[in-house]
């Protein structure tokens, strides 16, 4: 049986935005993941307000009610062209690092590069939340952030496969004995 992820994005920000890219992708994960693999280990916890202590909080109680074995928290980078994972998150003066084996990971993808600048927005914010609940709570959580370009006609597909490999290496991750 699959492992369950839960799988985030958030809303848009900016006026101007029709949407958000990583949840644009996920739409598309979760149409996916519905016809073709008739599954319900991917959970998904979309359009997160842009909120630091409100997207922290949803993420939490989901984590609490759904008990994943993974989670991928996404989000958008208009700037950049590729997915990124990024390897840490800051807040004030602590760092915290996934514990992924992100170059592993990154081995098995196309069109995705390791970042070690999550933004300093809010996207860095709730990874960073994230990261310490876990380890605050001694949980044994793969938990990585992405953050997704914006998806267009030619590179929608090399995303897409990406993501989905994402998730299947999350989900392989096994607890230690």
């Amino acid at each position: 049986m699959p492992r369950k992820i839960l799988l985030t994005s958030f809303q848009t920000w900016l006026p101007h935005q029709e949407s958000n890219s990583s949840d644009d992708l996920l739409e598309l994960i979760n149409l996916a993941n519905v016809q073709q693999f008739k599954s319900n280990s991917c959970f998904f916890l979309r359009q997160l307000p842009v909120n630091v202590e409100l997207a922290t909080q949803q993420v939490i109680d989901a984590l609490k009610i759904i008990n994943p074995q993974g989670l991928i928290c996404c989000g958008m980078a208009d700037s950049r062209n590729k997915l990124s994972l990024e390897s840490q998150a800051s807040w004030e003066q602590d760092c915290l690092f996934t514990k992924v084996n992100l170059d592993k990971l990154v081995n098995c993808l196309n069109n995705t590069k390791i970042s070690h600048d999550a933004g300093k927005f809010v996207c860095e914010a709730l990874y960073y939340q994230v990261l310490k609940y876990i380890q605050t709570e001694k949980l044994y959580l793969p938990c990585i952030f992405v953050h997704v370009p914006v998806l267009l006609p030619n590179n929608l597909n090399s995303i897409a496969a990406d993501f989905q490999t994402i998730i299947k290496f999350i989900q392989s991750i096994k607890a230690p004995n």
